[in-house]
This record gives C-alpha cells, sequence and structure tokens, in this order.
C-alpha cells in the first residue's frame, strides 16, 4: 500500500472535495501538522512513498534520507516551491507537483482585511475596547490610494481587482505580465520596480522566493524611490525585502507599515 505523510494545516484544516479525493485513493496517510523542520523529517521520511505538504524544510539531507527508503513523490499544498531543494530532487529523481492558484481568493482577501484593519486601526481599537477604554480613533480611508502590486500572478489579479473596486488607483509590474488582463482591467503597467514604488502609497508583493527575486526590495528602493508613508503588504515571502532595508525604512519613517 502506497504510504503517505500530509502535513499541510491548511489542507488539514479546509474541509471540501480535496479530502474526499484523498480518502478514495486508498493511501495509508499519516497526519503531522507542519511546517516541519528537518530534525522532524529526517528520521521519518524513508518509510513514505510520498508527502502533501506545506511550508516543510525538504533540503538535500532529507531528500537523500528519503530516497534511501521508499520516497519518491513531493505535492507542494500551495505554490511556492523554495522549501525545497529541486535541484537535489530532480537529481534522486523525486516528483515535485505544486498547486497552481490553489489560495487566490483566500490570500487576497487576507490582503485586504491587513489593509483595512491597520488603516482604520482595528486591533488598537480592539485592544483599548478589552480594556475598558473609548478612545474614537477614526483611522484613513484607503480609497483614492495608489497601490503598486508586484507581481500579477493569480494571486496578484486577484489584489488588483479587489483593490480597484474598492476605489484604489492600481498600478502594477511583471517581468511577463498578462497584457490581455492588464489592458481589459485599465491596470497601469510600470516600466520598473522602482518606477511603482515611487507611485505607491501602498506596495503589495505577490513573487516566488528565487534567486531573482531575494531582497527585492532593498536599501536602495526605500532610500531613493519610496514615498514617505508607505505601506508595504508582503504575504508572500520575508527574504523578498531585505532585513536591514526594512529596519531602516521603518526606524526612519519612511515605511509607515509591514503587513504580513
Amino acid at each position: 500500500m502506497i504510504k503517505i505523510l500530509l502535513t499541510s494545516s491548511s489542507f488539514i484544516d479546509t474541509p471540501g472535495n480535496h479530502h474526499d479525493f484523498l480518502n478514495k485513493q486508498g493511501f495509508e496517510v499519516d497526519y503531522l501538522r507542519g511546517p516541519l523542520k528537518e530534525s522532524q523529517l529526517i528520521n521519518i521520511i524513508s518509510k513514505y512513498d510520498g508527502v502533501i505538504c506545506g511550508d516543510d524544510e525538504y533540503n538535500s539531507k532529507v531528500l537523500e534520507k528519503g530516497k534511501s527508503g521508499k520516497f519518491k513523490y513531493i505535492s507542494k499544498y500551495g505554490v511556492g516551491l523554495d522549501m525545497i531543494d529541486t535541484k537535489k530532487a530532480k537529481e534522486l529523481e523525486i516528483s515535485i507537483s505544486n498547486c497552481k492558484s490553489i489560495n487566490q481568493h483566500s490570500v487576497s482577501e487576507h490582503v485586504i482585511a491587513l489593509l483595512l484593519t491597520f488603516y482604520r486601526n482595528i486591533i488598537e481599537i480592539s485592544n483599548n475596547t478589552r480594556k475598558g477604554i473609548w478612545l474614537r480613533l477614526t483611522g484613513n480611508e484607503i480609497r483614492g490610494k495608489t497601490i503598486g502590486i508586484i507581481g500579477v500572478g493569480a494571486v496578484g489579479k486577484e489584489v488588483l481587482l479587489k483593490t480597484k473596486s474598492l476605489g484604489l488607483n492600481t498600478i502594477a509590474y511583471d517581468i511577463s505580465p498578462d497584457k490581455e488582463f492588464i489592458d481589459s482591467n485599465h491596470i497601469h503597467l510600470c516600466s520598473s520596480i522602482n518606477n511603482l514604488i515611487s507611485k505607491s502609497d501602498i506596495i503589495s508583493l505577490h513573487l516566488p522566493l528565487n534567486d531573482k527575486t531575494k531582497g527585492i526590495i532593498n536599501k536602495d528602493s526605500v532610500i531613493n524611490f519610496m514615498k514617505k508613508g508607505v505601506v508595504i503588504v508582503n504575504t508572500s515571502r520575508a527574504k523578498l525585502i531585505d532585513e536591514e532595508a526594512l529596519k531602516f525604512g521603518l526606524d526612519s519613517k519612511i515605511i509607515k507599515g509591514y503587513l504580513t
């Protein structure tokens, strides 16, 4: 019997047809809530034929240990593969698949929730109310602000559509844009990332993490191009933004908020 390890908490916690489909396969399935580290995987992975994972740590050591047993499949319940050593997996003939567009609606809704919560001071109001403090904090509207979307894939497109419907001015940058989508939705396409940054009140990142995108927001971007008081939303990967640049931006008040 094929034995599967399921660690994706979003798969486990979300009811739907994916559970019915998996149950019909006749696999033996073990459940562990991830994301799992190398130390948690290294001693168990070789007994499984495959995994349905989230952001577990599938580095070269874990993959080699798995291959010493019967391990041969990785199915990522999501899009990003940056936690998997894809080069080593290919070398070991371990197949990898992901689920493109699986989370485009939930992530785009999360972006909207973050923005409204931040601009309307929801957390501070909630905390004050719990303490019995009745302090009026009106916050600010997001309508009329310019949001720059870096990465116009499935999630980026949904964020553009949702923010446009809320009355924000929408601009975007993508290395290989879907011109039909951009044109049909009247999205202004910027010529470069820094061009987008210079025009944006809000910057929202929707990119995979790889050698080309790591630190794509850097100190030069912060100092020379960002508007003072910009808000950055990052629902992709932390390392898209250089940590020192982020700290500098927050300390200098160039970046008003960093939402994840």
